[in-house]
């Protein structure tokens, strides 16, 4: 079989060591839910705040013709998500979704919606969605901490209950009764956005973490000559795109116990937040940046982002570096060119 969110192969093996009936889990895996590791034991997907927030958006959008009950909204990987809700008259709460992240602290997170009747797709943000207050995020300075891609996952969902009512268009404001207080648990006041979480997802699955999760892709890496140890969801996109013969693995923060897994030809490959970091921790303490991001773009030629590729090429031990923007382009490389 293969995973329809992050594409990869599951071995046959894996799938007859599992101890779930195998119509179940054949069913799990491709609705994107369940994640299936080397020993045969499940772990489950969850929905990121994008999806969460559509399915919310949704909701409202369609109890404007009747209670809702249940919604369904597509994702970036083709998939549908499905949830309950409650919604009536304008006005619905999707609740976040249990998930096996350990480190998911929106899991049962309410998001709500109200919808009206306008001309055009209009989605504004309410109390508990953060403000961007830096440059150098995906969402601008000023707006709403939404992600692009959560975005156009939210007006599609809009877009299909408008078609289903045959209503000219809706307005929908999102909010999240308790987003500002969840978001004191997360980082965003220290990369500039305030008063409230960020809506993100680039697949609208949240991936599973836990230590079985990490000796699998422990085998996976010892298995293979050839790996790139990559950072996150983009870094995995571009990185198989520059290196074909390569196997890819999704590390994450976790570069180190990664790398002492790995053999033969190493590369270590992603965006600049995770990679320049894991070089040198400390490279914005005190520099007026807020993100890595932001260095880049007001000040590409700061020495710090040279002493944390530096770092990065030391603490690498002889794997090949490279760091990649959002689109693909290679910023860093410290082999002879791709």
């Amino acid at each position: 079989m293969i995973d329809p969110v992050n594409k990869s192969k599951i071995p046959d093996e894996w799938l007859e060591r599992s101890q779930m009936p195998r119509k179940e889990l054949e069913e799990g895996i491709r609705s994107g839910m369940l994640v299936v590791l080397s020993n045969g034991s499940v772990l489950r997907r969850g929905f990121t705040t994008g999806t969460t927030a559509a399915l919310a958006a949704k909701a409202a959008v369609l109890s404007l013709g009747g209670d809702v009950t249940r919604v369904s909204v597509p994702t970036p990987v083709g998939l549908r998500a499905e949830l309950d809700v409650k919604a009536g008259k304008g006005h619905a709460v999707a609740v976040k979704i249990n998930n096996d992240h350990e480190s998911d602290i929106t899991r049962g997170l309410e998001f709500a919606a109200d919808a009206r009747e306008a001309d055009g797709i209009i989605v504004n943000a309410g109390q508990g969605v953060g403000i961007v207050t830096r440059s150098g995020l995906e969402s601008k300075k000023g707006q709403p901490a939404i992600n692009p891609r959560p975005m156009e996952q939210i007006r599609a969902a809009i877009e299909e209950a408008v078609e289903e009512l045959n209503l000219r268009g809706a307005e929908v404001t999102i909010y999240l009764p308790r987003g500002k207080e969840i978001s004191k648990e997360t980082l965003n006041s220290r990369i500039g956005i305030i008063d409230g979480i960020s809506i993100l997802g680039t697949t609208g699955f949240v991936e599973p973490w836990n230590d079985h999760l990490g000796e699998m892709k422990g085998d996976l890496i010892r298995e293979s000559d050839k790996v790139v140890l990559t950072t996150g969801r983009i870094g995995i996109r571009y990185s198989t795109m520059l290196f074909p013969e390569h196997t890819v693995v999704l590390a994450g923060s976790r570069i180190d116990e990664a790398l002492e897994a790995a053999h033969g030809d190493i590369v270590i490959c992603g965006l600049p937040g995770l990679v320049l970091k894991w070089g040198d921790p400390d490279m914005l303490k005190d520099s007026g940046f807020a993100t890595v991001v932001e260095m880049l773009e007001l000040d590409p030629g700061n020495e710090r982002l040279k002493k944390a590729f530096e770092g990065a090429i030391e603490k690498g031990k002889g794997a090949r570096i490279v760091v990649v923007d959002r689109d693909g382009t290679v910023l860093m490389d410290s082999g002879d060119g791709i």
